[in-house]
Formats: structure tokens, sequence, C-alpha cells
């Protein structure tokens, strides 16, 4: 039986956890929690009363809080945590690692700091404990997933990417079930992009809902925001295929329409004129696209690519831009060619 540690007990840490106790195959999972107190609830209630409320945790789920306890005899390691902690945890991890661990990055987001995706700064981590080429044992699992939703045991598809063709294979076998269907890609970088810039999309997505817009600005908005995707990704040499794919296009239409994204959730309270410390101070989880437009926008002025959408939900974010203003900022550009 494979033993599964997953690294963060949030929304989708959870939701992975019990999906994976659905697998073709069995296993043993460990699920960590940062906190200390969730952890014991969830051993205790077997349930996710904070994040992921009226999902019943299976029997063969071990909740933790000790480093040490959750990764023992690990073989394969699921990192289900915020970008901007994601360095942290891994490095606390590190002590209790062996060289034979696979890691799966399922955190969509970008290290606000350095502007790396996920599996880079894994890698970064790794490469301490001098594991010769450690992007060769990292995978990284994206895609459209409502953590409710895959928990609930309703049909999902995701994209599991990973520069080793066979490892991405092997984990397909491993980690798929009747509800969750897993498809092969080996475009890390186009699938890590994609699942970071959906989610600054979703916020404009939701800020056009939240003004009361309807459904003609959210088609234009959903299909001009895949062009400012594609445009970074193809500048990054990701491939286009990609961002048409489950990790891009399928992602991005959840994202923005869907009524459990954390994303669009901000974008509507933002236009309807709330401010964002008071937003986020309300939310127990993570909207990974507030702290990811910034560094979306620096990779893309690197690589000289105009990205008009992040901008404006930047300017909403961090330059006390209004919504309206920012919408007719987008409609005053120069006319062009599609």
């Amino acid at each position: 039986m494979t033993r599964i540690t997953i690294l963060g007990a949030g929304s989708w840490g959870t939701a992975l956890s019990v999906v994976l106790s659905c697998a073709r195959k069995p296993h043993e999972i460990s699920l960590w929690a940062h906190n200390s107190e969730l952890a014991e609830a969830l051993q205790r209630q077997r349930e996710n009363t904070t994040y992921l409320a009226s999902v019943r945790l299976p029997d063969g789920i071990r909740a933790t809080h000790d480093m040490a306890q959750a990764l023992s005899g690990a073989q394969i390691v699921i990192g289900a945590i915020p970008s901007v902690h994601a360095r942290a945890v891994y490095t606390q991890a590190l002590p209790f690692i062996t060289p034979e661990i696979i890691y799966v990055s399922a955190t969509k987001g970008l290290e606000p700091e350095t502007h790396l995706r996920m599996s880079l700064v894994l890698g970064q981590v790794l490469a301490k404990t001098g594991t010769a080429e450690p992007s060769k044992r990292i995978a990284v699992l994206s895609g459209p997933s409502f953590a409710a939703e895959a928990a609930r045991g309703e049909p999902t598809a995701v994209v599991l990417a990973a520069e080793n063709v066979g490892l991405a294979s092997k984990l397909q076998e491993e980690l798929s079930g009747p509800s969750f269907r897993l498809y092969t890609n080996d475009d890390v970088l186009g699938v890590e992009l994609a699942g970071a810039m959906k989610n600054v999309i979703a916020i404009a997505a939701g800020a056009c809902q939240g003004l009361g817009l309807g459904s003609n600005p959210l088609a234009a908005l959903i299909t001009r925001g895949l062009a400012e995707m594609m445009r970074l990704a193809a500048a990054l040499r990701a491939r286009p295929e990609t961002l048409s794919g489950l990790a891009g296009l399928g992602d991005l239409v959840l994202t923005c329409t869907g009524t459990l994204s954390r994303n669009r959730h901000v974008g509507m309270e933002l236009g309807k004129g709330r401010k964002l410390p008071e937003i986020l101070a309300e939310m127990r989880m993570v909207a990974e696209g507030v702290d990811t437009t910034a560094p979306l926008l620096a990779l893309a002025r690197e690589h000289s690519i105009t990205m008009p959408i992040t901008e404006q939900v930047d300017a909403i974010l961090h330059r006390r831009q209004s919504p309206k203003d920012a919408i007719r900022e987008i409609m005053d550009r120069p006319l062009k060619r599609e």
C-alpha cells in the first residue's frame, strides 16, 4: 500500500485526502496541518469544519501537526499549501524526507518575492539535500477542481504534469479514481503558469459581476484573458495547447464563473465597492490571485508582454483603482486586430 503525505489541511488538501482514499489503488494517507488545533479537531471529529464542512474524512486518513510523524514512511508527498508559505513548509519538511520520495505540487500560484513557480521553489529546497536533478522527482497537479465538488465525488478531470514522462504515467495510475480522472502532460511550465494566471483573470471577472454587468463583458473578459495568458506563456516557451486544455481554458472558465471561486469572490466584493483588507479579513481561505498579480506583471515586463487585464487588476488591488475606471481604461485602449 502506497503511503501518501499531504502537506496542507485547507480545503484542497483535505479534499485530496478524501479523493485519494477512494482511488483505484489503496493508500495510507497522512494529512499534515500547520495548526495543531485543526489537526486535533480533524483527527477527533473526522470533518474539517473550518475549510471543508459536511465532508467526512474516511477512517484511514490520519491528521497530524507533527511533521516527522506525517512524513514517516512517505512515498509520495503532495503540497497543497498557499504559495506564500510553500518554501517555509517544504523547508520544515526537509529533515524528514528520503531520497526516494516523489513530490506533487498542487498549489496554483507564484512565490511573491521571487516570482518562481512552485515546482522551482520545491526544487530549490530539495537541492539543499544534494538530490541530483530534483525536477525529475517533481510533478504538478492542476486543472478545474473546486475542492468541495471533488470531495463529494463529483466527476473531476485534472492534469498531472512532469518533465519525467514515466513519473507522470506512474502517478496517473496511482492517483486516479472513479471520479478523479488525470491526464498527463510534460509541459510543467505551461500548466503552472496557467494555474497562476487564471486566478488573476477570475478577480477581474468577479469585479464585472460585482458591478452588476451581464454576460457580454464576462464572455469578452474570459476570451481576452485567455489571450493574455497565452501571450505570456508563449514568451516563456510554454506550449499553446496546454493553455487551451484543462489547466488553462478549463480552469479559467471554472474560476471565472463558479460560485465557489475564492478569486471571483474577491473581485465581486471589490466590484461592490468594498476594500481589499476588509474582504480578505473575512476569508478563511487564500485567494491566490491577490498575491500572484504583481509577480505576473513583473514576468510580463521582463519579456515585454502586454497584459492589460492583469495590469488593471493590479491597479484595483494595489493602487486604489476603482473597477469602473479599470473597465474604462481597457475599453479606451487603442483599437487593434484580434
